[in-house]
């Protein structure tokens, strides 16, 4: 009798199975950016941004900054820029650079021809910074 149970169980899972269909497993990106769906990005987007705990300095200095000082300041950049350009000029054009001591604005420019280069020292006369270049010769 148990061996006529086991048998009519077996052939009824049999029948039963037969019956049963199965689907293929498809993998579906959740990232937009990997093929996922479109409407996933802001949900992305927000949880990458909970999660960052880098928070971004933010320099607002130049609006406390005196009108007067931030003018002095680009004023010496663009002399500086000038200068740069015209030593840049004179060094490899056809007159070359002379030598000597020149005064400009807050600055004192030193230039001397030597056996490795042309080494210029500017000496800023407002805060005492000093600033040495070597241009060498090719």
């Amino acid at each position: 009798m148990k061996l006529n149970i086991s048998v009519t169980l077996t052939i009824l899972l049999t029948i039963f199975l037969q019956n049963v269909y199965s689907q293929d497993l498809v993998y579906k990106p959740v990232n937009p950016a990997f093929g996922g769906d479109s409407f996933n990005y802001q949900w992305l987007l927000s949880s990458a941004q909970e999660q960052n705990d880098f928070k971004e300095k933010t320099n607002l200095n130049f609006l406390n900054q005196d009108p007067l000082k931030q003018f002095e300041q680009d004023l010496n950049r663009q002399i500086l820029s000038q200068i740069s350009r015209r030593l840049v000029t004179d060094v490899f054009g056809e007159e070359g650079l002379k030598d000597g001591t020149f005064e400009i604005g807050g600055f004192q420019i030193e230039i001397n021809s030597r056996g490795d280069g042309i080494h210029i020292d500017i000496l800023d006369s407002s805060n005492g910074n000093e600033t040495s270049i070597i241009v060498p010769y090719f």
